[in-house]
């Protein structure tokens, strides 16, 4: 064989590798943007219509004895570089039977929601699976009030953290529908 053919048949062998080489890649870019989060200008699955998504937040249930004050808040547009945030729930037992609050937790580790029955902090509760998720195990007599100090860290997500952002908070009892209080905020560099 020539030192020209040698030359023409390596070639023609690595062809077929970096074609597949090529479409390996092509695949893992395409998995790559099919596991990020959504832009901010696409609404999550469980948001409202998208003609009333930009301009209310999602609507929270208050179907049990737990009734709200306000059940949805929006911050509006928020920076990351400003800190955290805050609002306060309040809530109250609407039926003639006490209620046992069994546990409180929140969409996103960048929400922290702390639980306070007249005086008396009960505790703070974030996400489910980012770390100890204690019962809360409170009961609130009929017409008794308590609230949420709902915190929310616009920085938590960095960059990818910009835009329409949505969380909820729920308190579930220990039987009958749990309470869900939502916040949108616009988070800006």
């Amino acid at each position: 064989m020539t030192r020209s053919a040698a030359i023409q048949s390596k070639r023609s062998n690595a062809m077929p590798l970096i074609a597949g080489l090529s479409l390996i890649i092509l695949a893992i870019v395409i998995a790559v943007i099919a596991a990020m989060p959504e832009s901010k200008s696409t609404a999550p699955a469980s948001a409202a219509p998208p003609a009333a998504a930009a301009s209310t937040p999602s609507v929270a249930r208050q179907t049990g004895a737990l009734r709200a004050k306000e059940s949805n808040f929006e911050f509006g547009s928020i920076s990351m570089a400003a800190g955290k945030v805050s609002h306060r729930f309040w809530f109250r037992n609407e039926s003639t039977t006490p209620v046992l609050m069994q546990r409180v937790y929140t969409s996103c580790m960048c929400t922290t929601a702390t639980l306070v029955k007249g005086m008396r902090v009960i505790g703070s509760y974030g996400m489910p699976g980012h770390g100890p998720l204690p019962d809360v195990n409170e009961s609130l007599a009929p017409n008794e009030a308590a609230y949420l100090d709902v915190v929310f860290d616009p920085a938590a997500h960095g960059p990818a953290g910009l835009g329409r952002t949505e969380r909820v908070v729920t308190i579930e009892p220990a039987r009958g529908e749990p309470l869900q209080l939502a916040f949108v905020a616009n988070v800006t560099p």
